[in-house]
């Protein structure tokens, strides 16, 4: 289908900008919404800073959502003070979200006679329930997760394909668990017994707080003797490792490829950016903000941004790139003041003079 910009204004509740060169186009009518790299004339695009507005000249996008105040452009725009939440609208009225049809609890799911359900439940075939595991009210297990003995599954949660939770594990309200996620596996805790390997007790589980999502193949490792903790709120990307003994606070975004070591802690509001690595046994604490590849070592305190290996402050952080992005500069100044340098010592060595023989004589005297 296809939708005048006007309808698209009224849906996201906008203001439509135009000027003399493209006040005409104001009635195209919009087939589709795409990206700006691959959106064409018949489709809407958008551009989420006024910063970034010289990229839509390079777009062939016939127009764009665009931030408030970003004033006339080359083509009609839309003003909205939330870009990215009127591009969805738009996006979901092309492209409106699949509903699947309740299917029940398949009969070709495995379930154990123990476990118990909440009303409004789906259950897909191929998906197991160990003994004792409860599910809460409106729960979505998709076919190939596992749910092992006696974990606890709040209202709300989606358990997306091949998910593993391990035995005891505890879930929250509405948090979502992408394929491949794997939580309460082993901790990897070893000592050496009569010159092997041993591994420690692993008697613990994990707890995942309300409304958190754990991201595709990411792993939370359980706990020793009690359990590892996700707040409630946070946010772990695809990627993630978490081991055992950690706590993680509140509202906590982990981004891909990061990796907690064991007992570590953090505040509520810490952001983890992608790649960071942290090493077990320190806090970090609330509000902080590791950088992309930190290695992080010590205890961050609240509100504070690192960056780097090993982690520091971010500002001193960017003294030292500065400085090292200087180094070819510095180093011909230090060769030319070297020279400079044994040219002055040079000159100012004593000179070896000859002495006529009659001075010497006369010196002898």
């Amino acid at each position: 289908m296809a939708y005048s910009l006007h309808a698209l204004v009224a849906l996201v509740d906008g203001m439509l900008e135009s000027n003399d060169a493209t006040k005409n186009a104001e009635f195209m009518q919009v087939r589709s919404a795409a990206t700006l790299l691959v959106a064409g004339p018949e489709e809407i695009t958008l551009v989420d800073a006024t910063d970034k507005l010289s990229l839509l000249a390079k777009s062939r996008a016939g127009a764009a959502v665009v931030p408030k105040g970003s004033g006339p452009l080359d083509r009609p725009t839309i003003e909205v003070s939330d870009v990215h939440a009127a591009f969805s609208k738009i996006v979901a009225l092309f492209y409106p979200p699949l509903e699947l049809p309740p299917v029940g609890i398949s009969p070709l799911a495995a379930i154990d006679r123990t476990a118990t359900f909440g009303n409004n439940v789906d259950i897909y075939p191929q998906a197991f329930i160990g003994p004792k595991v409860e599910i809460g009210s409106d729960v979505t297990i998709h076919s190939g997760a596992r749910i092992m003995a006696g974990s606890r599954i709040g209202d709300g949660s989606v358990i997306w394909p091949n998910a593993v939770l391990y035995e005891r594990t505890v879930i929250g309200q509405r948090v979502v668990i992408h394929s491949g996620a794997v939580i309460g596996a082993y901790g990897f805790g070893y000592g050496v017994v009569d010159a092997r390997y041993r591994l420690s007790a692993q008697l613990g589980w994990v707890e995942i707080g309300s409304d958190v999502e754990i991201g595709a193949n990411t792993t939370i490792d359980r706990g020793t003797y009690g359990p590892t903790v996700i707040g409630e709120g946070t946010k772990l990307d695809n990627l993630v490792m978490i081991a055992h003994n950690c706590r993680l606070g509140r509202h906590n975004l982990i981004c891909s490829q990061v990796g907690v070591a064991g007992s570590t802690t953090t505040g509520d509001w810490v952001v983890m950016a992608g790649q960071c690595g942290v090493r077990d046994h320190v806090h970090i604490g609330d509000g902080a903000v590791l950088g992309a590849r930190s290695g992080v070592s010590n205890d961050v305190p609240p509100r504070t941004s690192v960056l780097g290996e090993p982690a520091i402050e971010l500002r001193d952080r960017k003294l030292q790139l500065a400085t090292i992005s200087r180094l070819p500069e510095m180093r011909k100044d230090l060769k030319k003041l070297t020279a400079r340098l044994e040219a002055l010592e040079s000159a100012c060595e004593p000179s070896t003079v000859s002495v006529p023989a009659h001075a010497r004589d006369a010196n002898a005297a």
